[in-house]
């Protein structure tokens, strides 16, 4: 490759922090930065041939792209680019960090902890949790993942905590990552939120009689003026029989709100003991608001005014659950 690679734009969940590791250890690179899918989709961001893309949609050019989501492919063959011509790979797996792992596993031996760090990226980024209480045990990568739901005073201090953290499942086993007294604090502080998000979950249902089954637990924070945050799976303690839960809540831009509507939508952990053929990425797809897995997915509605705003959190509800019916 004749341009030198100098920096990794990485997601900044758990698979794009411990993908962004691997990359830093394979291809010796330090300068880390984060972002969104819908950061990279609407190129808020430069990103350019100097850089390595890791779990996140193909950007207008990159110098490497290493991804898993089915739906970022689907995008390429939109616009007419052959995804094995992008240095890189990409392949359908439950987690980035997989990808990555195969690709320098090819080449060379891999450190013991990086299986390690693959095995738990799969199982957190899929959310193929056996149950309930294992997606809640103080496990040592689930306590890492909390430290990283974590909220920060402000986004730069996050990123230089993301950033930290990168580096130290670069070069750390996962137990000393997660013994570290600031993950410790951090996902502590992060199972105080809990508290607020359940009282979310039940205060601001949405109950449509169009589901009459209950099947879909939907919760509506679009009234919300200031951002809140839940974790969804928090409503299978709320509802145990719900078989999906979805979120819509408003999009704040530089701290105001907008007029798009975001939403996201995961599978039930009941789901994974049944045969079923329900696709949470597959629906987002289909309205064409984003990209998932089978088990969780997200996008985002746009709208240029607060008519569209108003119609979005009324239709998309309902046009969901729609899709879901027939799946």
């Amino acid at each position: 490759m004749s341009t030198e690679l100098t920096s990794i734009v990485t997601h900044d969940d758990f698979d794009g922090i411990a993908g962004a590791a691997l990359l830093s250890w394979g291809f010796d690179i330090s300068d880390i930065r984060f972002a969104g899918p819908i950061t990279i989709a609407k190129a808020e961001i430069p990103v350019t041939r100097t850089d390595i893309v890791c779990d996140l949609p193909y950007p207008l050019d990159c110098g490497m792209w290493f991804d898993h989501h089915v739906g970022n492919l689907d995008e390429l063959r939109l616009r007419k680019i052959d995804p094995t011509t992008i240095p890189g790979r990409f392949a359908e797996a439950p987690s980035c960090v997989r990808v990555i792992f195969d690709y320098f596993a090819e080449k060379e031996d891999l450190p013991e902890d990086y299986s390690t760090l693959a095995d738990v990226s799969d199982l957190i980024d899929s959310f193929s949790y056996p149950s309930l209480d294992d997606w809640r045990a103080d496990t040592l990568a689930n306590r890492i993942d909390r430290a990283i739901k974590c909220s920060s005073s402000s986004r730069y201090e996050h990123a230089d905590f993301l950033r930290s953290l990168v580096y130290d499942l670069r070069d750390l086993s996962l137990e000393e990552v997660a013994n570290q007294p600031l993950i410790i604090e951090r996902a502590a502080k992060y199972g105080e939120s809990e508290l607020r998000m359940l009282e979310h979950i039940q205060k601001y249902r949405l109950l449509l009689p169009e589901d009459t089954n209950n099947e879909l637990y939907i919760v509506d924070l679009t009234s919300f003026s200031q951002p809140a945050r839940i974790d969804k799976k928090l409503i299978g303690l709320v509802d145990p029989a719900a078989k999906g839960y979805v979120e819509i809540k408003p999009v704040f831009k530089q701290g105001r709100k907008s007029h798009n509507v975001a939403v996201s939508l995961s599978l039930a952990l009941n789901m994974q003991q049944s045969a079923h053929n329900k696709d949470m990425g597959e629906i987002v797809r289909i309205l064409n608001l984003g990209d998932g897995h089978k088990g969780a997915a997200a996008g985002v509605k746009d709208g240029n005014s607060a008519h569209e705003f108003q119609r979005a959190r009324s239709d998309l509800p309902l046009k969901i659950l729609e899709i879901w019916k027939k799946m």
